[in-house]
């Protein structure tokens, strides 16, 4: 007798209790049960429903152009499993020149709950965390906290709980598994067409329209040409460039304005289509011109190799350089078969790095992650690392101490004066250090290698290794210029003391990126770590000719223990950015997101976005010499411009696939998007004011009031 009042109980405390629906600003948000209670083992489902305001819409599993879907995090009594959301289909958004996919008015995300097979009967919790983002003219993130009495019913089939109608017609939303039917699709080039025929004795409806599940794959705004072919129809649909080239089957919806034939009054049907035939046509990134076959890829090279000459003028790689060929002016009165095998052991050590690089990139995409040239400059560590080395050198070339004799002792089996060593290691170091700069012609080359096969990748990073490296090649082989220097003495002393101030202006550099990326308590703890590296350094060098093992014992353990403090801990974090009024005639930056440059685009505002970083010495060049200035900002300002800014500092994949967008992944990126144009105008990697003013100047002069709104924002 106990037992069935037990489940009477229960069940009457499910019924009774109704979580009430939460209201955010533009949405009201309900979780509902479709039966009273749940079957030990077996799914029941819920449904997340979801009510937005007139005009308001949420997004799809694949949002389109912009957006985001909506998130469920559960919290589930012991044992208890949640399925993946099933999403109703979509409808087509259209937010000015962008095509998004979403739902308005109501959705109802349905979820399998299933509870374990020895669940005992009884009240039960369930909790979701659920978030979304609500856009009309702007887009708005909303969350909400929602809690479902419900219960576990042990024996006869649990009663309805009044909500049938809602979760029939969710169901009715859902898509179907089509059964019996012909599915296949064909790319060639930037087009995909797609081939459905029904079983014997059906039509296809008249008209169709794809919405595929995979992100960054198909021109959403672009027209579905519909062709009816016998009974079934074939959709051709364009695709974004550049074409992903793992495209080996096409899996999405087909949503038609009537039913399916065969599918009980459905009007979204899920399919997965192989694709038959792939006839891809290279498409070349933006900023990469096409020509005939293979001009891509030849245009790349070209580009890389341009861009790796100009590298060697970048304040990156300048000291090392620099302390290179103050070691060439050493030998340049001496051997000079040694200073050819130093000009080409400096080289291989570039194109190695290169090479290294470059492999590690792909290989870390390989595994999913989004990266791009600098990659390792978004790391605190690396930064650290890299301003401990830089210390160290500079504290060498003032005579601190000397490690010659050290690094010989190291590498006498690879030379019996270690030159070519030193010259290897001063390649892979100019390389590291060369990846905070972008020169000219680079980013287009180094974009080019996104969608390419990693044979294709590795070419172009290498060409950048030989014009980085031919300059001092070239100096190595033809020394005659060198000659006309004083010989080796004094000078040579002052000379290098002169070079050791470059290496403490990038260690100065170095410690401002780090407090853009850990905040500034990271900066002091990298200030005190360098102070007691650099006691070890001294007590290194004072004891020089010392041979007792405490000289280098205590040297590695003040090197320990700088390293210690100096290294960021995991609690690092940025710093907070302090709001500063702008005062007339600076540009008033606004944070980038994909939303808010969706939002500008479909108000007819003309936007431009600066790609940037702390890390990249080209981005504060640009800015000093060409952005912040009064006459690009009255320009700005005069064509109503909404300035961007993409802070890449820290790994942001939303930044670097925007990146991707544009066929590019290293720094710096200036898009301007003007009013009416699908894609940006890209400016170059350099910048002067003439230069943006031009382009300003191709812009609409803005309305008055619409200025003076941009201006309020």
């Amino acid at each position: 007798m106990a037992r069935p009042l037990l489940a009477a109980a229960s069940l009457l405390l499910a019924l009774a209790a109704q979580a009430a629906p939460v209201r955010t600003e533009h949405v009201e948000a309900e979780l509902l049960a479709e039966a009273a209670a749940a079957v030990p083992g077996k799914p029941a489902t819920v449904g997340l429903r979801l009510r937005m305001d007139k005009d308001w819409h949420t997004y799809w599993r694949n949002p389109g152009d912009s957006g985001l879907p909506t998130k469920i995090r559960w919290t589930l009594p012991e044992g208890w499993q949640a399925g993946p959301i099933q999403w109703p289909y979509p409808e087509a958004q259209r937010v000015g020149p962008l095509m998004n996919y979403g739902y308005s008015g109501e959705a109802m995300l349905l979820v399998e709950l299933t509870p374990p097979a020895d669940a005992k009967p009884g009240p039960v919790a369930i909790k979701a965390d659920a978030d979304w983002l609500v856009c009309k003219d702007i887009c708005i993130p909303e969350k909400a906290t929602l809690t479902l009495p419900f219960a576990v019913e042990g024996g006869s089939p649990p009663a309805a709980s009044g909500n049938a109608a809602l979760f029939a017609k969710a169901r009715a939303q859902l898509p179907v598994a089509v059964a019996g039917w012909t599915a296949e699709s064909t790319l060639a080039g930037a087009k995909l067409t797609l081939r459905v025929v029904p079983p014997a004795g059906a039509v296809a409806p008249a008209r169709v329209m794809f919405f595929p599940f995979r992100e960054n794959f198909v021109d959403h705004p672009a027209p579905q040409a519909l062709v009816r072919d016998g009974a079934g129809v074939r959709l051709e649909v364009k695709l974004m460039e550049p074409v992903p080239t793992d495209v080996k089957e096409v899996a999405g919806l087909l949503v038609a304005e009537s039913a399916w034939p065969g599918h009980a009054g459905r009007k979204a049907v899920e399919i997965a289509m192989p694709v038959v035939a792939s006839l891809p046509a290279p498409a070349a990134p933006v900023g990469v011109p096409a020509g005939e076959a293979g001009g891509s890829l030849l245009v790349a090279l070209a580009f890389a190799f341009a861009g790796g000459l100009l590298l060697n003028l970048m304040p990156c790689v300048f000291p090392v350089l620099g302390i290179k060929v103050m070691g060439f002016v050493r030998h340049a009165h001496g051997d000079s078969r040694a200073l050819w095998m130093q000009g080409a052991v400096f080289s291989v050590g570039v194109l190695v790095s290169f090479l290294v690089l470059a492999g590690l990139l792909l290989a870390l995409r390989a595994g999913g992650a989004q990266l791009g040239w600098g990659f390792q400059l978004q790391s605190p560590a690396f930064v650290t690392l890299l301003a401990a080395l830089f210390f160290l050198m500079a504290l060498n070339l003032f005579g601190v101490f000397e490690w010659g004799g050290f690094a010989q002792s190291m590498t006498s089996s690879l030379s019996a004066q270690g030159r070519y060593a030193d010259a290897f290691l001063a390649g892979v170091l100019a390389t590291v250090v060369a990846t905070p700069c972008t020169a000219p012609f680079m980013g287009a080359a180094v974009g080019f290698t996104l969608a390419q096969p990693a044979p294709v990748s590795l070419a172009v990073f290498a060409m950048l290794g030989v014009g980085m490296a031919l300059p001092v090649l070239a100096l190595s082989f033809f020394p005659g210029a060198l000659k006309r220097l004083p010989k080796p003495g004094p000078w040579m002393e002052t000379f290098k003391q002169v070079m050791a101030f470059p290496l403490f202006a990038t260690v100065i550099w170095l410690a401002w990126v780090l407090g853009a990326q850990a905040g500034n308590d990271a900066v002091m703890a990298l200030l005190a770590g360098l102070l007691v590296l650099g006691i070890g350094a001294w007590i290194y060098g004072r004891w020089a000719r010392s041979e007792s093992l405490l000289r280098f014992v205590f040297a590695a353990l003040f090197a320990a223990a700088g390293l210690w403090l100096a290294w960021p801990g995991p609690d690092a974090k940025p710093g907070e950015a302090r709001a500063a009024a702008v005062k007339e005639g600076e540009i008033a930056w606004q944070p980038w997101s994909p939303e808010r440059v969706a939002e500008l685009r479909a108000s007819g505002t003309p936007v431009f976005v600066d790609f940037t970083a702390a890390w990249c010495v080209t981005c504060q060049v640009n800015k000093r010499v060409a952005l912040n200035r009064d006459e690009v900002a009255r320009a700005l300002a005069d064509r109503g411009v909404v300035a961007l800014k993409a802070d890449w500092t820290n790994h942001d994949p939303r930044i670097t696939a925007a990146l991707a967008e544009l066929g590019r992944n290293a720094l710096p990126v200036y898009a301007l998007y003007a009013p009416g144009q699908a894609q940006p105008k890209l400016l170059p990697e350099v910048l002067t004011v003439s230069l943006v003013l031009d382009e300003l100047s191709r812009l609409p002069a803005a309305r008055p009031a619409a200025a003076s709104t941009l201006t309020q924002r």
